[in-house]
């Protein structure tokens, strides 16, 4: 088991996969399943044999160690000498200790920029036990089921890949914040959804220029609206269940006591700074609770 434990971040293509926000990769493709078909442009190509590892050499952000053939020792290394990063999956039967020491071959055999990738129906537990163990990056391959992302971003992943299983040829996916091309739109739009929400509430990140920075606030912000939005709801529902509700039945203890407990989590604001704050966000839902009575 690797024994550097400092955190590694693997820039594949125009992505950086272990530091800032997570990612999502549209676009893996195995060779394996087209059975030597032509690449263009994909982001993280599986070799069917030696034979394909010139063309994701020329085509491909990262070479893909497939869980079916980590025990193909010749062609782990052949893939590993091609320069590129490597994307080591785990075989299903595989500890972590197994996996990490085959990432740690990996890493010695080439240039050291290694991501560990738990696909199939992964295992989000080990997922996260091996990302502490070794520091390195890891992706959650959700295409089988992305409704997984949001607990795969949660339980650590620095990156989910939405692919597509159809063997048709590839056109061209590329890598980006949000890579087109493969998984449906709606399995895309899952993704991001939890990468942009729940990193936001769970993920650290140290921005260090300003596009950084505001690209860091714009998802804490996309966070927000979407927790201030199902508050609004829960007030409204509320209103509807008070013997008196609107502003003349406010509990201004409550509200007291709930900035008071806010302030437990938000010290760096206090209790002062929160006050006006909450006062408006209960305004705004209050207003929209009788606006709907109204209607």
């Amino acid at each position: 088991m690797s024994s550097t434990l400092e955190r590694r971040a693997v820039p594949v293509g125009g992505l950086l996969v272990g530091e800032g926000p997570a990612v999502v990769i549209g676009g893996r493709v195995s060779l394996r399943a087209r059975r030597g078909q032509a690449i263009e442009g994909a982001t993280l190509v599986e070799p069917y044999s030696a034979d394909d590892l010139p063309a994701i050499a020329e085509h491909a952000d990262a070479v893909v160690v497939g869980a079916s053939w980590t025990r193909d020792i010749p062609l782990v290394r052949a893939a590993v000498g091609l320069g590129l990063p490597v994307v080591v999956e785990r075989r299903r039967e595989a500890s972590v200790a197994e996996w990490l020491e085959l990432a740690d071959y990996c890493a010695a055999e080439g240039d050291g920029q290694v991501i560990l990738c738990e696909g199939g129906r992964p295992d989000l537990g080990l997922m996260r036990a091996a990302k502490v163990a070794s520091g390195r990056p890891v992706l959650a391959d959700v295409s089988a089921d992305v409704g997984l992302s949001a607990a795969a971003v949660a339980a650590g992943a620095d990156g989910l890949i939405v692919g597509s299983p159809d063997p048709a040829p590839i056109q061209g996916t590329g890598v980006g914040a949000s890579s087109p091309g493969a998984g449906t739109g709606a399995d895309r739009l899952v993704a991001e959804e939890a990468v942009v929400l729940v990193g936001a509430l769970l993920r650290d990140e140290a921005p260090a220029t300003l596009p950084e920075c505001r690209q860091a606030i714009d998802r804490l912000d996309a966070a927000l609206a979407t927790l201030l939005e199902r508050r609004a709801e829960l007030a409204g529902t509320v209103q509807r269940i008070k013997p008196v509700g609107g502003f003349a039945g406010r509990d201004l203890d409550r509200e007291r006591a709930l900035v008071a407990r806010m302030a437990v989590r938000a010290p760096t604001l206090g209790e002062a700074r929160l006050t006006p704050i909450m006062n408006a966000i209960i305004e705004a839902g209050l207003h929209l609770a009788e606006e709907r009575a109204a209607e």
